[in-house]
């Protein structure tokens, strides 16, 4: 079905069912296959569509736009780069303002450095480029040609190759100094390095525990794009409790499956510790004083024994609470070592929470808390 298909396709827009492609001739982009710029290994790339409407006009237009653009890049990535690499001109930028080239920073820094009379030269010397020739369509202005020749051949192919050559390195100049205007901008130096931003709100984040390789800060959500310390430090009190809880939780999956308590869960109501299955089928054979129990032994935990204290790191409740619960491990001296042994237990709680899930969605959907794919017969696809 796929294949007739495709040869009807095939057929119809190239007049042959076995048909070259090259003769489909009919779509308005195989006007522009042959223009400068289309190289390997993309080849003709108009991911928009601004050439959909098969305008030589308007693509003449764009073409020359991106000439200008790319070979302005190229000159400003080689300022951004010449200064700190051979050094600044010697003597005066202006002599009236007593302004000397090698006051000036480098980069975005220079802007507000160059005198006004300064800036009137640019402008003027941009617009003196952009006037003194006839740009109009059809003119060789049009096609980037300005009369410089830097760029020539007497071969024609190897005159093309160069022309494409410039082509593609004003692409990726445009690319380079934009990068260079947000890492300058960001930094501070046309050079900075990036352990300078520390304008970012998720910066104040990076050496806090849970912060680790390979991901290092990670916050897709953006929950942290405001910058609350407040707010990141409850969410980290939060995802410690919830990470031991899912330890415990865990666990609590996997040692019924070896071992279960001798004697009875209730005796009143005649439920021994063996009739209780393991997983999610035990929420309908626990009694109701059982449950209330467990939810009076969390709110006893959260409220009287494991109260934050704002003084300690999250998930340090070593002497803390109301009733005072000791640290029975003592004090660790060694703060790298500590360190490593808080990060590992806020990730195995990340893994945790994770399993958890997976063994409420294998429990829920096979009837067991380790139970057999197969046994999902639930599913309408089955």
């Amino acid at each position: 079905m796929m294949a007739i298909i495709g040869m009807f396709f095939q057929d119809g827009l190239t007049g042959s069912a076995w048909g070259d492609w090259a003769l489909y001739t009919g779509s308005p982009l195989r006007a522009f296959e042959t223009e400068l710029g289309v190289q390997d290994p993309v080849g003709f790339w108009d991911p928009v569509g601004f050439t959909a409407d098969g305008s030589t006009a308007n693509f003449a237009r764009r073409r020359q736009t991106e000439l200008k653009h790319g070979r302005v890049s190229m000159l400003a990535t080689m300022g951004y780069i010449t200064p700190e690499i051979t050094g600044k001109l010697p003597g005066y930028l202006s002599p009236s303002a007593g302004l000397k080239f090698a006051d000036i920073p480098n980069g975005l820094g220079a802007i507000s450095k160059v005198p006004a009379a300064g800036w009137a030269q640019i402008v003027a010397y941009g617009a003196f480029c952009e006037l003194s020739q006839d740009q109009s369509a059809g003119t060789a202005a049009a096609a980037g040609d300005f009369g410089f020749k830097v760029l020539t051949s007497s071969d024609p192919a190897e005159k093309q190759k160069k022309l494409a050559a410039e082509i593609a390195n004003g692409r990726l100049a445009m690319m380079a100094i934009i990068g260079m205007f947000f890492q300058d901008g960001l930094t501070g130096s046309a050079w900075g390095d990036w352990a300078l931003y520390t304008d970012s709100p998720l910066r104040a984040y990076e050496n806090e525990l849970g912060v680790q390789a390979p991901v290092g800060f990670w916050d897709p959500a953006g929950y942290c794009v405001d910058g609350s310390a407040a707010d990141f430090t409850r969410r980290r009190v939060t995802e410690i409790k919830h990470g031991r809880v899912a330890m415990w939780a865990c666990m609590g999956y996997i040692v019924p499956e070896y071992f279960k308590w001798p004697g009875f869960l209730s005796p009143t109501a005649g439920i021994k510790f063996t009739d209780v299955p393991n997983g999610l089928g035990a929420l309908s054979k626990v009694p109701a004083y059982g449950w209330v129990q467990m939810i009076a032994f969390a709110g006893a935990l959260d409220t009287g024994f494991f109260v934050y204290d704002e003084s300690r790191e999250p998930g340090d409740y070593a002497n803390g609470g109301v009733l005072g619960v000791p640290n029975a491990s003592g004090p660790m001296e060694d703060k790298d070592a500590r360190k490593t042994k808080l990060n590992a237990e806020l990730a195995n709680g990340r893994l945790a929470m994770m399993a958890i899930i997976g063994m409420f969605f294998q429990d829920g959907l096979t009837g067991s808390a380790w139970g057999d794919w197969a046994l999902y017969t639930g599913s309408p696809l089955r």
